[in-house]
C-alpha cells in the first residue's frame, strides 16, 4: 500500500471545469471517502488518480512519486466501477483471475489459483467459483467485483459507487463487508459515493465535494459536528440539519449571523417556544417529529416511546446552534 497526494488538481472538459485546485492526501492504509452530489467531480477525481484522464494542473503522487504521465498500469492502482464489469461467458474463478493473468504482471498459475482461492474466501464466495457470472445475484456480482481488484496487489483501490445498484439491505450489509475487508487487510481506499450513510459509516476521513471544489476535508465526526458551511452541514445528517433565520429562538448569536443551523437532536422538546406538530414518524428506535414553528418547517428526534399526536402544540428551544452568515459560511 501506498500513500497518495493530490497536490492543487484541476481538470476541464472544453468550457466545464470538472476539477478546481485540489488538494488532498491518502495516508497508507486509510479509507477515505469523497462525498457530493452528481456532478460533484467524484469520478473523475478517481478517474485522474487511476490515470484515464489527464491533469491541466497540479500533480498527484503515489508512494512519493509523482505520476502524472505514468500509464494507468505502471501507477499500479486497482478501480471498482458503479456497474459490476464482469465477463458473463467466464467463471467466476476465470473473472477473479483475469487480471492475474495480463501480460504485464505475468502472474504463474499456481500464484493465481493461490490468490484467487483466498480472495474468494474472504468474499464468502468459495462455492461460487464455478458458476458462470450470469448465475449470480446482485451481490455477489459486486463481491466478485469487488475480488478482480483484491486479488491484485495495488498502491491503492479506487472505488466509484460499487453499492449504488443494489437493493437497501444488501448494500448495509456489505458496508459491513467492506468496512471489515479494508480494516483486515490494510489497504489504502478511496471510494466515492452521494450516499451520507456509507460516507459516515465507512470513512477514516470524508472528503466533502461541491462543483469540483473539496470544501470540506476530515472525520466524519467533526465534518458532522463543526461544518463549515451550511452546503456542508446539509450534506450528512438524517434527517437533514434545520437551517432558520438567525434569533428565532431569541439566541444571542456572534455578530454577522445570519442563519442557525440545528441537528434534529439539538431541538429539545419541553420548554421553551410554541411549535404546532404536522406529522408524527415512529420509526421503532426513535421518533421524528415534523414541526411547524414561527412558519418554518422543522424536524427534531424525541424517544421512541412518546406519544405526541399530530395537531398538539408543544414548547421546543435550541441547543448548542450552529451560526452561519448570509453566504452560508460557518461563524464560530
Amino acid at each position: 500500500m501506498a500513500e497518495v497526494q493530490l497536490k492543487n488538481v484541476s481538470k476541464s472538459f472544453a468550457d466545464t471545469s470538472a476539477i478546481t485546485d485540489m488538494t488532498f492526501g491518502i495516508d497508507d492504509g486509510e479509507f477515505v471517502v469523497l462525498l457530493g452530489p452528481t456532478g460533484a467531480g467524484k469520478t473523475t477525481t478517481l478517474r485522474l488518480i487511476a490515470g484515464l484522464e489527464n491533469c491541466d494542473a497540479g500533480s498527484i503522487e503515489i508512494d512519493g512519486t509523482v505520476v502524472n504521465h505514468y500509464t494507468p498500469a505502471q501507477r499500479n492502482v486497482a478501480m471498482v466501477f458503479q456497474q459490476y464489469s464482469l465477463y458473463p461467458h467466464l467463471s467466476v474463478r476465470d473473472n477473479l483471475a483475469f487480471p492475474l493473468r495480463s501480460p504485464i504482471l505475468k502472474t504463474p498459475e499456481d500464484e493465481i489459483t493461490r490468490k484467487v482461492n483466498e480472495v474468494a474466501e474472504i468474499l464468502h464466495i468459495p462455492n461460487k467459483l464455478d458458476n458462470k457470472a450470469t448465475e449470480l445475484s446482485g451481490g455477489e456480482m459486486q463481491r466478485v467485483s469487488i475480488g478482480r481488484a483484491l486479488v491484485r496487489d495495488p498502491a491503492i483501490f479506487l472505488m466509484d459507487e460499487p453499492l449504488s445498484s443494489l437493493d437497501a439491505k444488501l448494500r448495509a450489509d456489505l458496508r459491513v463487508e467492506l468496512k471489515r475487508l479494508q480494516a483486515e487487510m490494510k489497504k489504502t481506499l478511496l471510494y466515492v459515493t452521494h450516499d451520507q450513510i456509507e460516507a459516515m459509516t465507512m470513512a477514516s476521513q470524508i472528503g466533502v465535494l461541491d462543483e469540483g471544489r473539496l470544501v470540506q476535508f476530515g472525520t466524519p465526526r467533526d465534518i458532522y459536528q463543526n461544518p463549515n458551511s451550511t452546503y456542508v452541514a446539509a450534506r450528512l445528517g438524517q434527517p437533514r440539519i434545520n437551517l432558520l433565520p438567525s434569533g428565532l429562538f431569541g439566541e444571542n448569536g456572534p455578530q454577522g449571523a445570519s442563519q442557525i443551523g440545528l441537528r434534529p437532536e439539538n431541538i429539545e422538546v419541553g420548554k421553551g417556544r410554541d411549535a404546532h406538530i404536522l406529522r408524527v414518524e415512529h420509526l421503532g428506535d426513535q421518533t421524528r417529529l415534523h414541526l411547524k414553528f414561527v412558519e418554518h418547517d422543522l424536524v427534531t428526534l424525541i424517544d421512541a416511546h412518546s406519544d405526541y399526536q399530530e395537531g398538539e402544540t408543544i414548547q421546543i428551544s435550541a441547543v448548542d446552534p450552529l451560526f452561519f452568515d448570509a453566504a452560508g459560511s460557518r461563524i464560530s
